[in-house]
């Protein structure tokens, strides 16, 4: 039987349609490819913040997650894989997104891999994936992956460099991620499971 790795992509889109739902989407189907190639089966979920924004500030006043919070945090808890895209707003996360990984129960992605991802008008905008995302999830003892991904306006293109070179950043992003994920579901596979070496898998990223 095929072994399945659960992926995650959380969006903070705020419209309907999004480029940060686009990016989510693109990353989430990529993931999903680089899995396939290691033998193993994702079962993913793409989950819309702006669904849940008003279930995510009842959390924040009573601590008690209510509507549909609570699924979409018990989905995140039982990741072997997440995608967390943001847009950007006055130079770092949202709002909705920093509201969300602050309801998300402590612990929860302690040794989780995470993909970053963030979409904004401006290139000049990129620097947000390390000076905001990364610390974001660093704080939270996640594993997150070296290649964040960050897409301008002018990234969406038909064609072009700009395409070409998100193309490539979704595709190695990709990759990395289901390196980890695909190793990460080994506390549950019993005592006899191969240890998990961790250097290895950083020297592995690359690929």
């Amino acid at each position: 039987m095929t072994e399945v790795r659960r992926i995650v992509a959380v969006s903070a889109g705020l419209s309907t349609p999004s480029s940060t739902r686009l990016l989510a989407d693109r990353l989430t189907g990529a993931a999903e490819r680089a899995l396939d190639e290691r033998g193993l089966k994702a079962d993913a979920r793409v989950v819309e913040l702006r669904e849940v924004a008003h279930d995510i500030v009842n959390a924040m006043l009573t601590r008690v997650p209510t509507g549909g919070l609570p699924a979409v945090l018990d989905d995140v808890a039982a990741a072997d894989g997440v995608i967390a895209v943001t847009p950007v707003f006055n130079a770092s996360y949202s709002g909705l997104f920093k509201a969300f990984f602050d309801v998300v129960e402590p612990g929860s992605l302690d040794g989780t891999p995470v993909l970053v991802g963030a979409t904004g008008g401006s290139p000049r905008h990129s620097l947000v994936l390390e000076h905001a995302l990364r610390p974001l999830f660093s704080h939270t003892r996640s594993v997150v992956v070296p290649t964040g991904v960050y897409a301008a306006s002018a990234d969406w293109g038909a064609d072009g460099a700009g395409a070409r070179e998100l193309d490539d950043r979704i595709g190695r992003a990709a990759r990395q991620l289901a390196l980890l994920a695909a190793d990460h579901a080994s506390e549950d596979r019993g005592p006899c499971a191969d240890p998990v070496d961790f250097a290895d898998l950083m020297d592995g990223l690359g690929r």
